[in-house]
């Protein structure tokens, strides 16, 4: 585990907070289940993790994709600050590779990580500090964590919960959950609110969008976050002909009702047509209300069925210099990494660096 440090000025690698030398050259980082073993050069699934002579770390930190304010019902959440504003803020990299996702642009960003281990991104760099006061700015009380897995730039997600908290700002983390306990064991104190998908019981629905993933994992690190005492809230986007079934939908409930609470919120999300699943419909609103009833007749007494949305996106797509009240050309300079370990290219994977001599 890499030990604590002031949050960075500017851009640079920041060591990634969960990870074991394993031999053979490797270090295995456990910030997701994927937990990728990578070599020098290499990056892990998520594509935001590099390994540098041995050592792990984060390359996304302090890179923002987007920035989005609006209420905190939207992410969804309903039992936790009702009636705030909340500031969303998302960077590239994921753990999954969903079909559906609409977020695609400003979630997987492989071309802009890309850009950043050539020592070539131009996208924005937000110090912790800076991200709070801009949440302050546009009148929001909190600051959610979502758009992407934010295990991904954990490291930069503690930092800017530990300036949100100073600032009076509460935190939300919206999440698949396909998360390592060790990521978890570090949430209490820092975030709030854990808002997590629950998008099937089917195995084979989760080894279609992430081929290491199990239904069981990613409900036991549901149930982990609520036993650390963090204020749980789940949602299914119900996909017509992918998990839509009602017996599935009663069992999800049921679930919800036996893990977490028979008062704790489940929203229903309608699907719209999205990347690799454009070919299916949109959910029909019937199939959604049956859903509701049924979980309402297995014990749940918070249901809320979304008729209008679906995932979590950014609505409005504000270039994110205008959240930061700064200078574009500043905001969007070349990010090259400070740290000596890349060199005075900035450069941070194996197959675009020289050689050391």
């Amino acid at each position: 585990m890499a030990l604590s440090r002031p949050a960075p000025q500017r851009y640079q690698l920041v060591e990634t907070r969960l990870q074991e030398r394993v031999g053979d050259g490797k270090t295995r980082c456990h910030l997701c289940l994927w937990r990728c073993g990578l070599k020098h050069g290499q990056r892990g699934f998520c594509q935001a993790h590099v390994n540098r002579y041995g050592t792990l770390y984060n390359l996304s930190y302090g890179i923002l994709s987007a920035i989005d304010v609006g209420p905190i019902e939207a992410k969804p959440v309903r039992h936790f600050r009702p009636g705030t504003q909340v500031m969303s803020v998302g960077s590239y990299g994921c753990s999954f590779r969903c079909g559906g996702c609409h977020n695609l642009e400003i979630s997987w960003g492989v071309t802009a990580l890309d850009d950043l281990a050539r020592g070539e991104s131009t996208a924005a760099y937000v110090t912790p500090a800076e991200l709070v006061a801009a949440a302050q700015r546009h009148g929001a009380q909190g600051i959610a964590f979502t758009y992407s897995e934010p295990a991904v730039w954990l490291e930069y997600v503690l930092d800017v919960a530990d300036a949100a908290h100073a600032a009076g700002l509460y935190t939300v983390y919206v999440s698949n959950s396909f998360v390592t306990h060790e990521a978890l064991a570090l949430l209490p104190g820092k975030i709030d609110v854990l808002c997590s998908d629950i998008k099937s019981l089917d195995d084979a629905f989760y080894k279609d969008i992430c081929q290491a993933a199990r239904v069981s994992q990613v409900l036991d690190a549901i149930a982990e976050a609520h036993r650390l005492g963090i204020h749980v809230e789940t949602r299914t986007n119900v996909i017509p002909g992918r998990n839509d079934d009602p017996d599935m939908l009663r069992a999800i409930a049921t679930w919800v009702r036996d893990h977490l609470g028979a008062d704790s919120p489940w929203h229903i999300t309608r699907f719209f047509p999205a990347y690799k699943l454009v070919h299916l419909p949109a959910t029909d609103g019937a199939t959604l209300w049956r859903a509701h009833d049924v979980a309402r007749a297995v014990g749940l007494t918070n249901v809320y069925v979304y008729d209008d949305k679906g995932c979590d996106c950014a609505q409005h797509n504000l270039p994110i210099a205008m959240y930061l009240d700064q200078d574009p050309s500043a905001v969007h300079a070349v990010k090259k990494c400070a740290e000596s370990c890349c060199g005075d290219e900035g450069i941070l994977l194996k197959k675009y660096e020289t050689p050391r001599s």
